[in-house]
């Protein structure tokens, strides 16, 4: 891994919390899963077609990072949460928690939202994929419930890098499913001039409101596009073929 390997996020958590969100730089992997300028790769999915080996060499450049092996998760875009703890690569879940020292909770993205949580003890962690079904689905709500429920204070979040607003395209059924649940949703959603049942979608903004209904008010990160920065980060939406990116948190 190299300097620009990862993304240390931006925001006040107490000392014993660590936490960082991975580029597509500095890693093994080619083609298609490689750094988008002819160098190698730090594709972390193993779901997504790339040579296992390169991954699994690149999850070991990742490890030297960490305290721990990651929690990898089998996500499903639902708003399921489990104890980092306890789970296993065959897990089916889409965010999980931990409040012992040295677990590591981790989500994989190539557009959909990674969210770290933290309480302002530093006693509780989470990571959450919010992909707009998961979002909608009560997948951050349940990942705060979930802390709370293991003691968890103030909650603050990071938002790490997504599909930007100017490329989230979506249909008409996505702007209800977030709109039904809450009205103030729709000003998240901008019509696509000329193109009819078709919108711009802040992922960021209705991450934001979320957050503020589940009484966590402190949220940073944001701003952030894969689709855009292409040199930077893996996209689904843009390139169908490609690799995926993780955000962790633990307690030290």
């Amino acid at each position: 891994m190299t300097a620009d390997s990862f993304l240390i996020p931006d925001w006040p958590v107490p000392a014993n919390i660590g936490a960082l969100s991975t580029t597509r730089r500095g890693g093994t992997s080619t083609g298609p899963y490689g750094d988008g300028d002819g160098g190698g790769g730090l594709n972390l999915g193993l779901h997504v077609g790339d040579d296992p080996r390169a991954v699994q060499a690149n999850r070991a450049l990742l490890r030297t990072e960490l305290p721990a092996e990651p929690a990898w998760l089998t996500q499903v875009h639902g708003a399921g949460v489990i104890d980092a703890a306890v789970t296993s690569p065959a897990t089916e879940a889409d965010a999980s928690v931990a409040n012992m020292p040295g677990v590591v909770c981790a989500v994989q993205t190539a557009d959909c939202l990674p969210v770290l949580l933290c309480d302002r003890a530093g006693a509780v962690v989470a990571a959450a994929h919010a992909g707009w079904r998961g979002l909608a689905g009560g997948v951050l709500e349940n990942a705060v419930q979930a802390m709370r429920a293991r003691g968890a204070g103030e909650i603050m979040a990071w938002l790490g890098p997504a599909i930007g607003p100017d490329s989230f395209e979506v249909g008409e059924d996505v702007r209800a499913a977030f709109v039904e649940r809450n009205p103030q949703a729709a000003v998240a959603f901008r019509a696509r001039p000329g193109i009819p049942g078709k919108y711009l979608a802040d992922i960021y903004m209705l991450a934001r409101q979320t957050l503020a209904a589940a009484g966590v008010d402190a949220v940073y990160g944001g701003g952030r596009c894969t689709v855009r920065e292409r040199d930077c980060f893996y996209s689904y939406r843009r390139d169908r073929v490609t690799g995926r990116m993780a955000s962790l948190i633990w307690i030290r």
